[in-house]
């Protein structure tokens, strides 16, 4: 049996593109334009011991698994046709014939490649999770990759958070200046005020703010983005107005705060921790002080693991619920939900732009973070890029106030932000 013959047993439907191996099978159709060759029997051990999405990333990241006719900083097209592939489940006589064709090495799990996150705690009890030490582990293996890096995929603004497009032909830079004019116009914060931004990043949403006169604390748990937006804070002369902590937020001690944005955290602070996390955020506002809460969600409420290759490779830790939850949970710490809002295609929009600016800077990106890690980010935006495309999932926006006992909070009766 070649191992053409035991991809075509395995997959449901023709393939839609032509595949190749190193025994010198192939299948799919010649013509495709894409080709994917798996070039080693260490490829085809990953993909044997990791059935699924971890045994492809493992093998495209580690190289074994060759695609051509996409660049590998926008392997969007490869995903988009493998999106309507079925697999069906091998039958015992097929898992023997495969045990022949590969062998024993076949089925050794080799060492996975050295980008994924293999850290100890991996094997310590689920209720150890999200702790403070574990958390400031899971962020430094994403965001501390290089500050170079990511300004080259990023581009000026440094945001790595969905942006909002006023039209289809806008700007990345545009979208991304118009996303913290929305979250600034929607808190109604103006000169004079204090904001807390929780999980800053490289203080985009500090700094525009401080801009326009308000005076800002931001926390990252990311050293390399304390580091970066401290500077750029010296650099633009914001400090009498602004600060970055390398802080977790649950050591931030300030109060009354006029306005709270936590943009791009919830994702990481996991769903069991939602009370405690939004019972913080009403405890450093003042009463009639507002939070945005802007994060990735999935279009519906049930609890669903996150795949194995984000959690590996991408976001260690990460966890997505539905909106209607995050809402229950703001409410029922005793804010008043305002508005809420999908903008699921605009972070389609946003991942597209990220991936060209791979594209165009992947030599530098490659000679600052080497190939394996530039790939897991490709194949990572690529794949976010089809999921928000294909509402599998989505970005919502929620508004929230704290009231006083009475139920005031001094806000207009229409949403003062829109036209």
């Amino acid at each position: 049996m070649t191992i053409a013959d035991i991809i075509e047993s395995v997959v449901d439907g023709p393939l839609p593109l032509h595949f190749e191996a190193y025994d010198g099978s192939s299948a799919g159709p010649a013509e495709a334009p894409r080709r994917m060759t798996l070039r080693t029997p260490r490829g085809a051990a990953y993909l044997a011991t990791a059935p699924g999405d971890l045994g492809l990333a493992r093998a495209y990241v580690s190289g074994d698994l060759g695609v051509e006719g996409v660049h590998p900083g926008d392997p969007y097209p490869l995903l988009a046709d493998m999106a309507g592939v079925g697999f069906k489940k091998p039958k015992p006589q097929l898992v023997l014939e495969v045990a022949r064709t590969l062998g024993l090495r076949g089925f050794t799990p080799p060492p996975p490649p050295p980008q994924e996150s293999l850290p100890r705690w991996r094997r310590l009890a689920e209720g150890l999770r999200h702790s403070t030490g574990r958390d400031a582990e899971a962020i430094h293996h994403h965001y501390d990759v290089s500050n170079r890096f990511y300004e080259l995929v990023l581009g000026p603004s440094m945001t790595y958070t969905c942006a909002c497009f006023p039209s289809r032909d806008a700007t990345l830079e545009q979208a991304q200046e118009n996303k913290y004019r929305l979250v600034f116009d929607k808190l109604a914060i103006t000169e004079g005020d204090r904001l807390l931004d929780i999980g800053c990043g490289w203080g985009g949403m500090v700094r525009y703010a401080a801009r326009r006169g308000v005076r800002v604390l931001g926390v990252t748990l990311s050293r390399q983005q304390a580091l970066w937006a401290q500077k750029a804070i010296a650099d633009e002369g914001l400090a009498d107005r602004a600060e970055v902590r390398h802080s977790d937020y649950r050591d931030v001690n300030e109060s009354g705060f006029d306005a709270v944005s936590s943009i791009g955290l919830t994702e990481h602070i996991g769903v069991a921790n939602y009370p405690s996390y939004f019972g913080f955020i009403k405890d450093r506002l003042r009463t009639g002080g507002m939070v945005l809460n802007h994060c990735i969600t999935r279009p519906h409420n049930k609890r669903q693991r996150t795949g194995a290759f984000i959690d590996r490779y991408v976001f260690p830790d990460g966890e997505l619920i539905g909106s209607g939850r995050i809402i229950s949970e703001v409410q029922n710490v005793g804010l008043e939900v305002l508005h809420e809002e999908n903008l699921r295609e605009h972070y389609g929009l946003t991942l597209a732009g990220w991936c060209q600016n791979l594209v165009d800077n992947w030599d530098e990106c490659v000679a600052e973070v080497g190939e394996g890690t530039a790939r897991v980010w490709g194949l990572y935006m690529a794949g976010s890029r089809l999921g928000f495309e294909r509402n599998e999932v989505q970005l919502h926006h929620v508004l929230a106030v704290k009231t006083d006992d009475n139920g005031h909070h001094g806000r207009p009766l229409r949403p003062w932000w829109s036209a």
